[in-house]
């Protein structure tokens, strides 16, 4: 094949003929990296104009040190979540060796579809997925798939119960007499909804359950909303119970949860996507009790974990309900491996080898390094929070039950109907002045500031950088 428009080291040649040139572009590419995340400390958590390069395909292959200008751009232009100061979102700095895996997975392409084409990895997600599931104790039969996030980890676990409820596998819903709708808590992820929409039940096949003061689904409430439900002419399915609420960190009663689901005959499941990380910490665990009755679970390691996006999972208690309800073969596969081809079994076809970095992760961190972290982050949490029950202008949304801190600027100066302007003036401050960026949901009806507690090198001066900022810019307000 005739490559001389080819730069000379556009691909990795398998006899080594231009090892010196990849080598090059790879120890640039690497150095400049290492110089912009070894020194994140020095720019903002966040961007304030951040140069995007022109996206064009150009006539000829560009000189390398062009290429590598416009990439340092794109490093110092994008969200900075190596800063200790970025404590706003469920993203951190990943673990160095899953964003190393991601090379290697890169590298070496292998397509997570089937065994043929991923031999090791397929067997190597198969037996990770296995001992996670026992993690969580969900039984001998258990197991499952990696997804590219949490919403498909949500979407695949409501398909299979679905047509593990209806046997529509085959003919769709339109044997069904009366709507099918699934019990989630108000203030659950809006992957539920979108979920449901392509499912074919439409959004409002969700049915939000009443909530206590701490975000917490009151199961009285979900066991009257089945019932409520069922007296609507319309068919309850499933129950999904949050282990970790995007906006405040809470976790709903699992085991009355489960109960209910029970009694009911519903497909229970949990979204655990940031709070099923507690597993590894023997200390803070026992907060995922009633997991274990589960049918299936969401969980993504990409967060409380620190793989390098994305990194994320469906488990079932009975992986027969994944290979009976869900499977379509692929007949262009080999198909008589004892492992079985992932791409049927799962919503993408084409799969990234995610498993590698995740893999690499818990051989690098082991239990001890993972159950560190996820306490380090409960000591930093409990701290803040102190600092903010205890602060006669602070105002906490709900206790928290993870390493997410949900609280507003509430002075009593401030008229109430001000307040969201405020805590908007509050984040801007606190990004402008301190270099500490916090997120600014809004949560029954009002604007919040959100502490997420994850970076592994931000430490209790952030802590205090963070009230300290409060502190000033409110001072400044009232004078």
């Amino acid at each position: 094949m005739d490559r001389s428009a080819l730069p000379d080291a556009a691909f990795v040649d398998p006899g080594g003929g231009n090892a010196d040139a990849v080598r090059h572009l790879s120890e640039s590419v690497l150095d400049s990296l290492l110089d912009q995340l070894t020194t994140a400390d020095e720019r903002s958590p966040m961007p304030a104009d951040p140069a995007v390069p022109a996206a064009e395909v150009p006539d000829s292959s560009r000189p390398t040190d062009a290429i590598l200008d416009d990439l340092d751009d794109v490093i110092a232009g994008s969200m900075n979540p190596a800063h200790p100061g970025y404590i706003g979102h469920m993203d951190t700095v990943p673990t160095t060796v899953s964003a190393l895996g991601d090379l290697v997975a890169a590298a070496i392409n292998n397509n997570m579809l089937s065994v043929e084409m991923s031999p090791v990895l397929s067997t190597l997600e198969v037996d990770l997925t296995d001992a996670i599931a026992a993690e969580f104790g969900l039984g001998p039969d258990a197991g499952g798939v990696l997804t590219s996030g949490g919403s498909l980890a949500n979407l695949h676990a409501l398909a299979v119960a679905r047509n593990h409820a209806f046997d529509v596998h085959e003919g769709g819903l339109t044997a069904t007499t009366h709507l099918p709708v699934i019990l989630a808590s108000e203030v659950a992820h809006t992957s539920l909804q979108k979920a449901a929409m392509i499912l074919g039940l439409g959004t409002d096949a969700v049915v939000p359950v009443e909530t206590d003061a701490n975000s917490r689904m009151e199961p009285d409430a979900l066991d009257a909303a089945v019932e409520a439900a069922e007296a609507d002419g319309r068919d309850p399915f499933c129950v999904v119970a949050t282990a970790g609420t995007t906006t405040t960190g809470n976790i709903d009663p699992l085991p009355e949860i489960r109960d209910v689901a029970a009694a009911r005959g519903l497909w229970f499941h949990v979204d655990a996507a940031y709070g099923g990380a507690l597993v590894f910490s023997e200390r803070e665990r026992d907060r995922l009790a009633g997991i274990e009755a589960a049918n299936s679970v969401t969980f993504n390691p990409q967060k409380w974990c620190y793989v390098a996006k994305t990194c994320a999972m469906v488990l079932f208690a009975e992986m027969d309900h994944l290979h009976d309800e869900f499977r379509v073969g692929a007949p262009y596969m080999r198909g008589e491996d004892a492992i079985p081809n992932l791409g049927e079994l799962s919503v993408q076809g084409t799969r990234h080898a995610d498993v590698l970095k995740l893999w690499l992760t818990f051989q690098h961190l082991g239990r001890a390094g993972l159950t560190q972290l996820v306490d380090e982050s409960y000591r930093l949490t409990d701290l803040l929070f102190e600092r903010v029950r205890t602060h006669p202008a602070l105002e906490a949304a709900t206790e928290p039950d993870m390493n997410l801190c949900c609280f507003r600027a509430a002075p009593d100066w401030c008229p109430a109907e001000e307040l969201d302007d405020l805590n908007g003036r509050v984040q801007e401050s606190l990004l402008r002045e301190h270099d500490v960026f916090v997120s600014l949901p809004t949560y029954r009806g009002s604007r919040w500031l959100r502490v997420a507690l994850l970076n592994p090198y931000t430490d209790a001066t952030t802590v205090d950088r963070l009230v300290g900022g409060i502190e000033a810019f409110l001072d400044g307000e009232r004078d």
